[in-house]
């Protein structure tokens, strides 16, 4: 195989691993399905082992297949972030793109300042934002479908590095007329017996809950179960129950509409912070982004 051709094929082969698909990778690529097609065929020829296994219009990676992606991806990865490599080291770095997974209350109360900051720094590099859950945000990790991500995480899969930056406290939150907004300090005993507003059980926040009132040998009741802070904190507003929230969340409207008591006797602090996929090479542009994040701000 002549070894100019080694980057292309080698690029058809990765979006399609990606992808579980020719047709897909080939509508990525700009390119037919047979161009695709082909270049798989060659780069098989060349190592001498199969590396896709075809089950009509999808196809698996073989053994070799992994393990060719293992080392193609960030070598495919660094050739391609060249240019702007060169400009880091050499240059201004005004171009290019980033791409960022984040949850909902991520994106609303923690990246809006980071993302104005890094306008100003930077605003020839075009930024997408996905607004995903953690479980889709690390679908989108490990398929490099994006740079990183930003969020929260309890447990660290073992393809993932987790750097916390920030700390928040846990906070109850209650309507004003509540009858628990008439304590200054408020316990678990005094919980239990109120229905809970709490997002779906598949995710940390619910478990965590779940895992302090077994720890005290305390039932709960689940009076709502809906997704998203903003909705949570709109239903407890208007008296549905009262929930367990991170303080990230709360802002200075929310503690005059609201009563807030802190609860970091009984819950954890939270940490939020950069979450990317072990051995994944990182562009200028996601290093200058990640560069910005200070854990000086917006602790509490």
């Amino acid at each position: 195989m002549y070894k100019g051709n080694l980057l292309k094929h080698l690029r058809a082969f990765i979006q399609t691993a990606r992808t579980g698909s020719v047709s897909a990778a080939a509508e990525n690529l700009y390119l037919s399905q047979p161009s695709v097609s082909q270049q798989i065929r060659a780069l098989e020829e060349e190592l001498g082992r199969p590396l896709f296994e075809r089950h009509g219009p999808r196809v698996q990676l073989t053994p070799a297949g992994k393990a060719l992606l293992e080392m193609a991806r960030p070598l495919v990865a660094r050739i391609d972030a060249l240019p702007d490599e060169f400009q880091r080291r050499y240059g201004s770095l005004d171009s290019g793109e980033l791409r960022i997974a984040a949850g909902e209350s991520t994106i609303l109360h923690l990246l809006p300042s980071l993302m104005m900051r890094f306008r100003r720094k930077h605003p020839g590099i075009f930024v997408h934002l996905y607004n995903v859950t953690g479980a889709d945000g690390m679908g989108m990790l490990r398929s490099d479908e994006v740079d990183f991500a930003v969020g929260s995480m309890l447990d660290v899969p073992a393809d993932i590095d987790y750097e916390p930056i920030w700390h928040f406290n846990p906070a109850l939150i209650m309507s004003r007329d509540h009858p628990l907004a008439r304590r200054r300090k408020v316990g678990l005993a005094d919980i239990s017996p109120h229905g809970l507003i709490l997002p779906p059980r598949r995710l940390s926040t619910y478990q965590l809950v779940d895992m302090v009132f077994q720890q005290h040998n305390l039932p709960f009741r689940v009076a709502l179960e809906v997704g998203g802070w903003e909705v949570i904190k709109k239903y407890v507003a208007i008296g549905m129950g009262v929930s367990i929230v991170t303080s990230i969340c709360l802002t200075d409207t929310d503690r005059r509409n609201l009563a807030v008591r802190d609860m970091s006797e009984f819950f954890p602090q939270r940490s939020y912070g950069v979450v990317i996929r072990r051995g994944a090479y990182l562009s200028p542009q996601a290093e200058r982004f990640i560069d910005l994040m200070s854990p000086e701000l917006f602790e509490g």
